[in-house]
């Protein structure tokens, strides 16, 4: 009896064992099924189709008018990561190219005036995106000078007043700087390593490795990658849709509007200065930035040009 049992219990045993592994097989089959069907439906229904792609290169690209060697599978490298970073740094470019539409009409005239080719305004992007910014090594405002040289290019900085922040006096200078390097160095890409590295690194080396072509240098990484990045600024921010950057006109940052007084004398509280205007201290500073402080001495009547918003162009909070 004990033995018709047994087998008795086996077999449910066995049965129920076999009907547990068929639930689970067929659990497992239906998850998959599942998950292959959740993903291929978030594949077609990504927002705006967006795909991880390797960006479009050109295979012809140049730099203010001089060709970039892209049979040179080292520099077409070099060019790629610029265009990928560039491409899906969006947060970056989207801004690059709302401050675009703002600050090239006040950059590009100057450039023109002093025969630097229009390239050279993506290296304004290259070194700030088009911001007053201060890097680690106090290199300071849209074109980044450090204080030693914003001097030299007959900038004023002191405790009072800083022209790095002047947009168009910075921009004079860069173009001083620019035609400098380019006399020194004979090609504008050159020109453009030398701005990220000065001119005494960039004649170190030239002489140390005994060829003035920039792609043939052995350059620090950020002044090897400094060219390709200008590069690639100026093909994403030309065909921005081609990256897909879809910024509609109306999400510009519009120039500012503005119209301009003479400062000669010395001023004890800009607060009081901006009212005497119709402005308010903050407006004053954002038209002005090179304005460091909240006074100014000027015994000695030097003029500066003081932006004023227009009527109607900004809002002022009462």
């Amino acid at each position: 009896m004990r033995t018709v049992r047994s087998k008795l219990f086996y077999f449910l045993l066995g049965a129920i064992s076999v009907i547990l592994i068929l639930i689970l097989t067929a659990s497992i089959f239906l998850q998959k099924e599942t998950l292959s069907t959740i993903t291929n439906n978030l594949a077609q229904d990504y927002p705006q189709g967006y795909k991880i792609i390797t960006p479009y290169i050109p295979d012809n690209l140049k730099f203010a008018g001089e060709t970039v060697p892209m049979e040179n599978f080292e520099v077409r490298e070099r060019i790629e990561r610029e265009f990928i970073v560039n491409t899906y740094f969006h947060s970056l470019t989207v801004l690059a190219i709302k401050r675009a539409n703002r600050w090239f009409p006040v950059i590009e005239p100057i450039l023109r005036q002093n025969n630097i080719p229009d390239d050279f305004k993506y290296l304004c992007v290259n070194e700030s995106n088009l911001e007053n910014v201060i890097s680690p090594a106090n290199a300071t405002g849209f074109w980044q000078f450090i204080k030693e040289t914003g001097k030299k290019y007959n900038l004023e900085i002191n405790r009072t007043i800083d022209e790095r922040y002047h947009v168009e006096k910075s921009t004079q200078a860069a173009c001083d700087y620019l035609n400098d390097a380019y006399n020194m160095y004979g090609t504008w890409t050159m020109a453009a390593a030398s701005y990220n590295m000065g001119t005494n690194g960039t004649t170190n080396q030239i002489e140390r490795q005994q060829t003035d072509n920039f792609y043939n240098l052995v350059l620090n990484p950020e002044t090897s990658r400094y060219v390709a990045r200008i590069v690639a600024f100026k093909y994403i921010m030309n065909n921005q849709s081609l990256y897909g950057f879809d910024i509609k006109k109306d999400e510009l940052y519009k120039p500012l509007r503005f119209y301009e007084v003479i400062l000669d004398s010395t001023v004890t509280d800009f607060a009081n200065y901006a009212a005497s205007l119709g402005i308010n201290y903050k407006t004053l500073k954002l038209y002005n930035p090179w304005l460091r402080d909240n006074y100014l001495n000027n015994k000695r009547g030097k003029i500066y040009k003081i932006k004023v918003p227009k009527k109607g162009s900004i809002k002022l909070i009462n």
